[in-house]
């Protein structure tokens, strides 16, 4: 069984989406409007996150926006916009699936079951990198085993910079998975953060400034 928030604005769609997920076995909380899907989102852990576009107060890119950058939940896009950019859009925000409606409840919920399965076995809880262990789950960070303290910006940077050391990530990367796009013009406040993790983490990693292009994490056995 699964906690999947469902975020439609409309209700007969809603309780159909409802019926067929309680049905398969999972525990559904829903949302009818962007606002309401964040908040209940990130007052709550959930498994998945079934969100349409088409959403009153905050659009879907809005919503899951907000709810990525403090929360790795997976998200399925389930909406009538079916043009290629909007597609395109959703997937350069790292979501899990883009189903277009009308789907028949079935497909849907192998779908929703193949995301559930695929996040579980790709997902570890913790991530190593030399000394540091970073939990994905307790949004913890140890160095050498003693705790550090970060703020939730600077976690979300070493956590990018941790999947994969060794390898560049972008400014880019960082603002659209952790800030989004209002950001763009200002690049400066990575730099910051980046500063502050150095600061904190000390001899425990060195995190390599790429000029005019982000940052990489040393490993010394690349």
């Amino acid at each position: 069984m699964a906690k999947i928030l469902i975020a439609e604005d409309n209700p007969d769609y809603q309780e159909l989406l409802i019926n067929f997920l309680e049905n398969a076995g999972h525990e559904i909380t829903a949302a009818f409007d962007g606002k309401a899907a964040v908040d209940i989102a990130l007052g709550t852990g959930f498994d998945l996150i079934l969100l349409d576009l088409m959403l009153p107060k905050l659009d879907g890119y809005e919503v899951c926006r907000r709810i990525r950058a403090s929360q790795d939940i997976p998200v399925i896009m389930l909406t009538a916009l079916e043009s290629e950019e909007h597609q395109i859009r959703g997937y350069d925000m790292n979501i899990d699936d883009y189903i277009t409606k009308p789907v028949s409840m079935t497909l849907l919920i192998q779908k929703v079951n193949a995301v559930l399965r695929r996040t579980v076995q790709s997902q570890p809880q913790t991530i190593i990198f030399r000394d540091i262990q970073l939990d994905t789950k307790a949004h913890t960070v140890c160095v050498s085993g003693n705790p550090v303290e970060l703020t939730l910006r600077e976690y979300q940077i070493l956590l990018e910079l941790m999947k994969c050391p060794g390898e560049v990530v972008t400014r880019k990367r960082l603002i659209d998975t952790i800030w989004g796009y209002e950001y763009y013009d200002d690049t400066r406040i990575v730099d910051t953060h980046i500063k502050n993790i150095r600061k904190k983490l000390s001899d425990s990693v060195q995190v390599d400034t790429v000029r005019g292009v982000g940052y990489k994490l040393r490993n010394e056995n690349i």
